[in-house]
């Protein structure tokens, strides 16, 4: 009552007008017009993101220009260097933030959600968001420093552990950085850092302690060296460990300047800095040779365990080890080292951002969506991977409204179709069937779906979900069928489910719900100018095509929701592939601003379905943009062809990247299986086997196996089927297709005459 009587909008348009600012009512109220009105303005979560991006970007702005002297982060020594592609003029700024070299790859273990990264040029940060550790060489007034390299190498290593491998040169100076998570003596996760370098007797080894990470400036008040602990102590609570004693340490601090310019003379006799701004550095110095005696090598190692947050209690009580749990997924065996390594890159980012509940990314994105999470899921099925999909199913639970509402983020309508799609998904792909609770959760959600859809009868509209900001991609709040879609699929799901478990009423129910919502989505974009749609599905009834209209191509992919060969899909896709790819990939200007990998992967895969050999060449841009280590970032710039917005290590990213090699072997259709359908022509000239599987299908587990001479191939389908598909066709490239028996024998493949 108060707040309608007290006139606080006149109170702060005046205030502001006083101070010389615009006014802040109507300046909102401006760019509010520019959406549908909506009961969400704006997602808190993600203006709260916001807010702490910018927060490290002030910092950033008030830190870096003015002490360019310092050695900063990869990002940062591009971006700010004018001679360089990556430059970008600051200006009025608001803040200075990463966007032109968002990369980074986390190490760690299956089962323990803990994230060390390690940047492009080998810059580690071990704890989440924290301060980082760099790896220099000097001899005498001759540097090597990574970050300021044009080129180094780095490679993403499975065997023994995964480790992120980086080589750096410089003259005759040589410097390579192993990093990866082991498990200490009491079980507790640690960061190890294992070096080795090469150069003249007179040179050093350099391990530095730098006050910021891949996004800019976080603070270090304090580094101390203990010489029984043979430890460099940052902030009173982490140590860096060494395997032997450095032959000297060097401190600075902001006034000072950066400690890199502290090495010559020895800073001998201090043994710790204190700043009051949070910009100390340190530096331990490791001669290559010394007591007549080399010493090449140089192992570190830093606690991790103050970084567990709340460990999942469904998790194993001892952590999987990488052996044992990669043995597990769902193997591939191509002629092809570039999809090889992408594959096996891709199934260990899953299962990394697994280890307890489902997250995009292990940093930027180190929180949960039920959007990401699970179309993340439906690929950890995909890697046969069910118990790590099951498991996060009691943490839906607990973000379910009383209302019925699964919500990550309030104002995006898409997560309980998603939520009721996994759930089905789990179901039929295990034939394990959930608990009971799970059930009255999934009554819950579609409940709220029914009341949440719109009631006004003609309107372009009526029947849909109301405005809301959805997945931000495709533009400000709008009534988009990406939700409505995702709440059809949601609806046909729950059906399933219900049925599954002897509630035919509420099954009857859901498809009855099902089918107004179909027919309101139909009449919704019929009932679009011809002059805006183009034949196809806009992003929401009330836009022009653009390329937020890859949002409505989930009906075909993954949802399935209608034919491979409708109409409406295929004009959507055509002007996509038309007007919204950059160096073949599919280029999202709206919000991510950059070449997006899931979005074209999943254009891909409508591709793929109708047979169109297009999808490979979208395929193959999407390999050309993985970083050395196999990773890619939310959206990728294109011009420096590195991250641009979101998380360097994207798990929505590789999960389509598992997903598009699962349906090059197997795809689900209605009733039947498709085999080998997307199988590349160029693999199939080489005589060396291809092998998919085990993976998850509606009716079982299949694995598939091409062998033979490249002029005499055949092909052999292995199943553990819970239900028969109605057909298995085999349609290989090149090849007679035909409908395969369940002998499990392999039968030779006729060519195609002219194929090949």
């Amino acid at each position: 009552m108060l707040k309608r009587i007290f006139p606080w909008k006149l109170l702060l348009k005046r205030t502001a007008n006083s101070y010389g600012f615009i006014d802040p009512i109507g300046f909102l109220a401006r760019m509010r017009q520019f959406s549908q009105p909506s009961e969400v303005a704006e997602p808190i979560e993600l203006l709260r993101a916001g807010v702490q991006f910018h927060a490290r970007g002030l910092l950033n702005t008030r830190a870096i220009q003015t002490n360019l002297d310092w050695l900063w982060p990869y990002w940062v020594e591009r971006q700010f260097n004018p001679h360089d592609p990556s430059f970008m003029p600051r200006a009025f700024s608001f803040s200075h933030v990463n966007l032109t070299h968002r990369n980074w790859t986390a190490v760690g273990l299956p089962d323990i959600p803990v994230y060390p990264l390690v940047d492009p040029r080998g810059l580690i940060t071990p704890l989440y968001d924290g301060w980082s550790l760099d790896t220099w060489m000097v001899d005498g007034q001759d540097t090597l420093l990574p970050a300021k390299l044009e080129t180094v190498e780095q490679q993403l290593e499975f065997e023994p552990n995964l480790a992120v491998v980086t080589r750096a040169r410089h003259g005759s100076m040589s410097l390579e950085s192993r990093v990866e998570m082991q498990l200490d003596k009491t079980g507790k996760p640690e960061l190890q850092l294992h070096l080795r370098a090469w150069g003249p007797d007179t040179s050093r080894m350099i391990v530095a302690v730098r006050p910021y990470n891949p996004e800019g400036i976080q603070f270090i008040e304090q580094i101390r060296y203990e010489s029984e602990a043979n430890a460099l102590v940052v902030n009173d609570n982490t140590p860096v460990r060494f395997d032997r004693h450095p032959a000297a340490t060097h401190f600075s601090n902001y006034k000072e300047g950066d400690v890199l310019h502290y090495l010559n003379p020895s800073s001998e006799g201090i043994n710790e800095i204190n700043c009051p701004v949070g910009m100390c550095t340190a530096a331990a110095e490791f001669p290559l040779h010394e007591d007549n005696q080399k010493h090449p090598e140089l192992s570190v190692r830093i606690p991790l365990k103050a970084d567990i947050r709340v460990q999942d209690s469904r998790a194993p009580a001892e952590p999987s080890q990488w052996s044992s749990h990669i043995e597990k997924t769902a193997q591939l065996e191509v002629p092809d080292d570039k999809y090889q390594f992408l594959y096996d890159a891709a199934a260990r980012t899953l299962s990394l951002l697994s280890a307890n509940e489902v997250v995009p990314g292990p940093y930027t994105y180190f929180r949960f969506w039920f959007r990401d999470a699970c179309l993340m899921m439906n690929a950890l099925l995909a890697l046969n991977l069910p118990e790590r999909v099951k498991r996060s199913f009691p943490g839906f639970l607990e973000k379910q409204k009383h209302s019925g509402y699964f919500q990550s983020q309030e104002g995006e309508w898409d997560s309980n179709g998603q939520v009721l799609w996994i759930l089905n998904r789990y179901e039929e792909l295990t034939a394990n069937p959930l608990d009971e609770s799970m059930i009255k959760a999934a009554s819950k959600a579609v409940d709220w779906i029914d009341r949440k859809r719109l009631k006004a009868s003609g309107t372009a509209h009526q029947g849909l979900l109301p405005p809301g900001f959805s997945a931000e991609h495709f533009g400000p709040n709008d009534y988009y069928y990406w939700d409505d879609f995702w709440s059809l699929s949601g609806l046909r799901a729950a059906e399933n489910l219900f049925d599954r478990h002897g509630q035919a009423k509420r099954a009857s129910d859901c498809a009855e719900l099902a089918e107004q919502l179909q027919k309101d989505i139909h009449n919704s974009i019929q009932s679009i100018p011809a002059h805006r749609s183009r034949g196809g599905i806009p992003a929401s009834p009330y836009r022009r095509m653009d390329s937020g209209a890859i949002g409505s191509m989930v009906a075909d992919y993954p949802l399935q929701l209608v034919a491979p060969d409708d109409a409406h899909i295929a004009n959507t896709a055509e002007y996509l592939l038309e007007n919204c790819l950059l160096d073949g990939c599919f280029f999202q200007d709206m919000i991510h601003s950059g070449k997006n990998i899931y979005l074209n992967l999943a254009l891909a895969q409508t591709l793929l379905g109708k047979g169109d050999p297009r999808h490979r060449e979208l395929a193959d841009a999407v390999a050309k943009l993985a970083s050395p280590t196999g990773q890619w970032p939310e959206a990728i710039h294109p011009q420096t062809d590195g991250g641009c917005m979101g998380d360097g290590q994207h798990g929505w990213a590789a999960a389509e990247w598992i997903k598009y090699i699962q349906h090059l072997f197997v795809r689900e259709e209605a009733d039947h299986l498709v085999i080998g359908a997307g199988v590349f022509p160029r693999w199939l000239q080489a005589d060396t086997p291809l092998r998919f599987g085990p993976t998850l299908t509606r009716w079982g587990k299949v694995s598939v196996e091409i062998t033979g001479p490249a002029d005499k191939r055949q092909i052999s389908i292995e199943a553990d089927w819970h239900k028969k598909p109605a057909s298995i066709y085999v349609e290989v490239p090149g090849y007679q297709p035909f409908e395969y028996s369940e002998s499990n024998t392999p039968v030779v493949l006729a060519k195609r005459e002219g194929s090949l």
